[in-house]
């Protein structure tokens, strides 16, 4: 049976995609961080006109990982990979961390003494 509809969407989402398709918080904003640095490093690609063996050089990946990334077949590159591939292609790159609209002081309090304690680890193993 052949759809009427053609290309017309079945269903609208109004807001996050990433909420509606049930993602946890954590999970939503890892994988919005990962679009965003994949957008930009496809739109450098594609404005510097690279070759995928160019990248692959560039990028000191192998080729499949590199044809991934092109494709935007990322669910296994971290966020780091992506970030280490954006410094090789001399992309900067940052990331703004603030409080949700409508979550208490409390809440805040505890995730900015969280995240501080987080940086401290980082920068002693680094």
């Amino acid at each position: 049976m052949k759809n009427t509809a053609g290309n017309k969407p079945t269903h609208i989402v109004k807001g996050n995609i990433f909420d509606a398709l049930g993602f946890s918080a954590s999970e939503t904003s890892a994988l919005k961080v990962k679009a965003e640095i994949l957008s930009a490093i496809l739109e450098h690609v594609r404005a510097e006109g690279y070759t995928q063996a160019q990248l692959v050089d560039m990028l000191d990946e192998y080729q499949p990982s590199v044809s991934n990334l092109l494709k935007g077949s990322i669910s296994q590159v971290s966020i780091e990979k992506l970030l280490r591939y954006a410094d090789r292609l001399h992309l900067q790159t940052s990331i703004a961390v603030r409080p949700i609209d409508g979550r208490s002081r409390r809440v805040r309090t505890q995730t900015t003494a969280s995240a501080r304690r987080s940086a401290r680890k980082l920068a002693a193993a680094v």
